[in-house]
């Protein structure tokens, strides 16, 4: 109970950043009935088969605040005066500015949804400040554990790839078993599990705290969700990095033969349409599962404007999520520069404003991820944390280093010697 209480003031403090000062004041009387939320616009959509909707996780009041108050609803939010949004099928959707943080517009943005592809973008956000993109990974067994059918790319067992293809083969071509080579490098000694608890230790700096993440690919697992609002925190440090920014553009590229498995190369292409389609588009990811339905992030620029769109649930008909973000992206583009309903928080404000708020001292800034320093580093950090794959060759080489060197000086003194004697 009391760490329930520490989080709700914690985010009463970031609230009160975004609420006009007449919210504010009015905390201090009796709280007015809840008003209904406003319904969001829908757009008819196909009846489908799908599983039973998991039980998401009871709702945290404190969460449903962060970003601001106005954000806590079931239904639409826009700014005073905003033409009404673009009728979707997405359950939940929201619209922020990738710049100043602000909240443009939402429906539902706290509302739990299941991510599906969309959390990639969360694997991005953790590993690629860790994993050198120029080393040349060795795909196992393991990596290609994925659902039968579901998205790959088609790396082969006994393959070598650069870890830049592999980051393509994610973004570009949705590969699951890419998720899991990605989540491996990155996870330390626990591999796979330990890329898992990584990015959601990366949600939680981020302030992500709806987010929860079971697979590294978003293919569906027990307890695993996220909602609107998280998907544009992750999106936004995503779009921070210029690697990502590189690969979430990038077209097609080519996967390498495989020579010593008989295997050609071939072509990806990549399957976010937006970037094909819409003027100043940034990038972003898709996804789908049966259970997830669509989820959709993309980002553009317009006017000097960098805007992000995130939206869950949504159905294919009458328009593809793709075409959905499109729509709300032309909406969020035509209101004012100054429009917004609330914020995108900073990484690693919710913990100082929870420190804040209990008295104790305010934590020391967010460690950064461990950073990549060529193969040098990579080989070093792997030998120190035990890894006998590195250690063994790096040793016999070494060895070898030291005997020739030895085999060299003793030559040159017995050399020496010999000369010696003739002159004498």
């Amino acid at each position: 109970m009391r760490v329930r209480a520490l989080a709700v003031a914690a985010a009463v403090l970031l609230s009160t950043a975004t609420v006009p000062a007449g919210h504010a004041a009015a905390r201090g009387r009796a709280a007015a009935p809840a008003a209904a939320p406003v319904p969001c616009p829908r757009a008819p959509a196909p009846k489908v088969s799908r599983p039973p909707r998991p039980v998401p996780p009871p709702a945290v009041p404190a969460d449903r605040v962060v970003g601001g108050e106005r954000l806590d609803t079931t239904g639409l939010v826009t700014p005073a005066g905003a033409p009404a949004p673009p009728a979707v099928t997405a359950t939940t959707w929201l619209v922020a500015d990738l710049d100043s943080g602000a909240v443009l517009g939402a429906c539902g943005p706290h509302e739990y949804g299941t991510p599906a592809s969309t959390q990639k973008l969360l694997l991005a956000a953790t590993m690629l400040p860790r994993i050198d993109p120029k080393q040349v990974v060795t795909v196992t067994r393991g990596d290609l554990d994925i659902v039968p059918g579901s998205s790959a790319v088609g790396l082969l067992v006994g393959g070598r790839y650069p870890v830049e293809t592999v980051w393509l083969g994610l973004l570009l071509n949705s590969g699951n078993e890419a998720a899991n080579v990605l989540a491996r490098l990155g996870g330390g000694p626990d591999g796979v599990a330990g890329g898992v608890r990584a990015m959601n230790d990366e949600a939680r700096r981020l302030g992500a705290r709806q987010t929860h993440a079971v697979t590294p690919s978003g293919l569906d697992g027990k307890g695993q969700f996220t909602s609107a609002y998280d998907l544009a925190l992750i999106a936004r440090a995503c779009f921070g990095n210029p690697l990502f920014r590189r690969y979430t553009r990038t077209e097609r590229t080519q996967i390498p033969a495989q020579p010593k498995l008989k295997a050609g190369g071939f072509q990806i292409q990549n399957e976010n349409q937006l970037i094909y389609r819409y003027p100043g588009a940034l990038g972003g990811k898709t996804g789908f599962t049966e259970l997830a339905r669509h989820s959709y992030v993309g980002a553009a620029q317009r006017g000097g404007r960098r805007l992000v769109v995130t939206l869950l649930g949504a159905e294919a008909r009458p328009v593809r999520g793709w075409q959905q973000g499109a729509q709300l992206l032309d909406w969020g583009f035509a209101l004012p520069r100054d429009a917004s309903v609330g914020r995108l928080v900073e990484p690693g404000e919710l913990d100082a404003a929870q420190a804040a708020a209990s008295g104790s001292p305010s934590p020391p800034a967010p460690a950064p991820p461990p950073q990549w320093q060529g193969p040098a580093g990579v080989a070093l950090r792997r030998m120190a944390d035990g890894d006998w794959t590195v250690i063994l060759p790096v040793s016999g080489l070494l060895a070898l280093a030291v005997g020739g060197l030895v085999t060299i000086l003793v030559a040159r003194r017995n050399r020496t010697r010999r000369v010696g004697r003739r002159r004498a």
